[in-house]
């Protein structure tokens, strides 16, 4: 969910994948030329072939049995931390890997102490996804001073050693807000849900500062905190807010948790004809709130969550296998609008995948020996 260069096609690139194909092309010998020379084109071919199989073998550690690893996560509710989680598991089986998963749901404690458990049991690499700075950076620090690849997803990180990975934050606050500026032009009176202090939700809040300032919008209400229960409890919140500023023509809601508290305030308020709601995020649960009758939910923009954590294990994959360039990588999102799933008759993720292949992440961050899961 929730600083650094966008690459398109960038991990793609930074793989050997050219070293793995081959020519289908055979020159047969000619008529006139000696017997010998079929030897040689032959000898020639399978020294090629050698080449290319040595070069897609699997390189050191993954060349002796599972490489043992450990995902630090800082999850919430919903479906979007079930789908990167399913994707990630998936993608360290099919690469060899033997993760041992933490996940301390919101409690940034816990997730301390579960960050210092990883460490000390002598796991190749760890996997931190989410968490706050404040938090973690003394812990990636200690992992990386003990030679420990860390392989970071949506935390504010500053030590050069990190391998850090992230969604586009601006570009999708930016596609979503776009479509709101378009439906409610300049100085409407605005609702904002966000809870600051993560790093992807306030890498958005940025962005929607510099669209309240450009369309001169009157921002009536500010709430949002991040629990293990962010919905549940950002609906009391947007409830309390609506009942004070009942007059908001648009809500942005920068995190799909924080958007379904939101549309759970809206139409508890009798507002869902009258208010249009922005979110980032998608999921299956997040697509059926969407498509549904009159629902108030009008645009959002996202990565495929599955696809990014399946990415996310490859890159310490890459990693390990001393196989990734660069330090630094964001996936690209796609805007959906409540419109697009309408007139495609999309209602779930895997029909989404196949009308939106640019939400596909199994391009990214590949090596020839290396199975794509998701």
């Amino acid at each position: 969910m929730t600083r650094s260069r966008i690459i398109a096609g960038l991990f793609a690139a930074t793989m050997l994948v050219t070293a793995c194909s081959q020519s289908s092309a055979t020159t047969a010998p000619s008529a006139a030329a000696p017997s010998a020379a079929a030897p040689a084109a032959s000898a020639a071919a399978v020294a090629s072939a050698a080449a290319a199989a040595s070069m897609c073998a699997k390189p050191a550690p993954f060349d002796a049995g599972p490489v043992k690893i450990a995902m630090v996560r800082q999850s919430g509710a919903g479906d979007y931390f079930q789908q990167w989680g399913g994707g990630s598991q998936k993608q360290a089986d099919a690469l060899g890997f033997q993760m041992q998963v933490y996940d301390a749901q919101a409690d940034n404690a816990t997730q301390a102490t579960q960050m210092q458990t990883a460490i000390d049991s002598g796991v190749a690499g760890i996997i931190v996804d989410h968490g706050l700075a404040d938090t973690m950076n003394p812990l990636i620090k200690q992992a990386l001073d003990k030679n420990i690849p860390v392989v970071v997803y949506d935390v504010e990180t500053t030590d050069p050693r990190v391998i850090h990975t992230t969604q586009s934050d601006a570009d999708m606050a930016t596609k979503v807000l776009t479509v709101m500026t378009n439906d409610l032009g300049p100085s409407a009176q605005v609702g904002y849900v966000n809870a600051l202090g993560i790093a992807p939700l306030d890498r958005r809040n940025v962005v929607w500062e510099q669209f309240v300032k450009q369309n001169t919008w009157l921002q009536k209400f500010f709430v949002g905190k991040y629990t293990n229960a962010t919905a549940t409890d950002n609906a009391v919140l947007v409830d309390a807010a609506l009942k004070a500023n009942p007059d908001v023509k648009g809500i942005f809601a920068p995190y799909d948790e924080l958007t379904k508290g939101t549309l759970v305030a809206v139409k508890n308020n009798g507002l869902s004809d009258k208010i249009k709601v922005y979110g980032i995020d998608i999921s299956n649960a997040d697509l059926e709130l969407m498509t549904a009758p009159g629902s108030p939910w009008v645009a959002t923009a996202a990565t495929d969550p599955a696809g990014v954590g399946a990415a996310v294990v490859r890159a310490m994959g890459l990693t390990l296998a001393k196989q990734l360039q660069g330090t630094d990588f964001k996936f690209p999102a796609a805007l959906i609008t409540q419109k697009y799933l309408a007139d495609n008759g999309i209602t779930n993720m895997d029909q989404l995948r196949v009308a939106m292949p640019e939400l596909a992440e199994a391009s990214q961050m590949i090596g020839c020996w290396i199975k794509v899961a998701y």
